[in-house]
């Protein structure tokens, strides 16, 4: 049986993390030419390519990054075996990337990544972006999973896949108000927070109090969601949000649900794309979402 080469794999190694053949080759002091031969050797050997050019760049493919992650993991068996010869133990650990955009409760969050949260085997990274951007790190490998409260567009080429995690309910809060809260006339002239004019939550809302002809003052229009929380927290103001974002603050009394608004609810999706190779953390968050099509 065939044995990896090693130093073909620490060639493509440091060609990754370089970002490119000329760096890689200062770095390990070799020609370009002779760094390309020992990569397309070791492209033979396994039988994918790891990198495809896009413009003058190098851009790992799908088999790049999964070989990149068992090679990160080599390569740092020498640093824990002089790590463990010197006391200091070092636990190999496992990757997940994950990003949200802004609207996405933190509370949620939390909830979705709770089996993996503590775990010594394990390393998060959670990012925030709009969702485009981070649509786009899906596709190039460089993100897990996308937290979402929409869907990703689907198209003939979309290898996207969004499963619907959750619903949850949106609610009218605030410090204070009437009992019983008479929606939606209770908030005519009354101060107001919202989520932005993005949102599906926003839309269906403002359709609601436009047929009613309801004229809130809005006070801000918030799309993260931790701060519309703070704001809530700080304003004498009232506040549309699913009642998980304020969790805390309504247990505690800080704030009080005023209002459940029927028919309007907040959607939390988990965004992954069709890999051959995908994270097997996924599967633990995920149960058989993350099979192959």
């Amino acid at each position: 049986m065939a044995q990896l080469n090693y130093n073909h794999l620490r060639y493509f190694w440091v060609i990754a993390h370089e970002g490119g053949l000329g760096r890689a080759a200062e770095k390990l002091n070799v020609a370009p030419s002779a760094l390309s031969v020992q990569l397309q050797k070791l492209e033979l050997q396994i039988g994918h390519q790891l990198f495809e050019r896009v413009g003058k760049r190098l851009r790992l493919t799908e088999a790049g990054r999964v070989a990149l992650d068992y090679a990160d993991t080599v390569f740092k068996t020498g640093e824990e075996l002089l790590n463990t010869l010197q006391g200091r133990v070092d636990l190999d650990r496992k990757v997940l990337r994950v990003g949200a955009i802004p609207t996405m409760s933190r509370n949620f969050q939390l909830e979705f990544l709770r089996p993996l949260v503590g775990r010594d085997d394990v390393e998060l990274v959670v990012r925030s972006g709009a969702l485009r951007e981070l649509l786009q790190d899906l596709e190039a490998l460089v993100i897990d999973v996308v937290l979402s409260n929409s869907p990703a567009p689907q198209d003939a080429r979309s290898a996207f896949r969004s499963l619907l995690l959750d619903e949850e309910p949106v609610s009218v809060v605030g410090r204070t108000g009437p009992a019983p809260f008479q929606f939606p006339a209770d908030l005519h002239g009354a101060p107001l927070l919202l989520p932005s004019l993005g949102s599906e939550v926003r839309s269906a809302f403002d359709r609601m109090i436009d047929l009613a002809g309801v004229r809130p003052i809005i006070m801000a229009e918030v799309d993260d969601m931790a701060m519309l929380r703070l704001l809530a927290r700080e304003r004498q103001a009232y506040a549309l949000v699913p009642p998980i974002v304020v969790r805390d603050e309504l247990k505690s009394g800080m704030l009080r649900e005023l209002h459940q608004v029927q028919g309007l609810a907040e959607r939390f999706y988990a965004i992954t794309q069709v890999r051959r190779f995908p994270n097997p953390l996924l599967d633990e968050l995920l149960p058989g979402a993350t099979s192959k099509d």
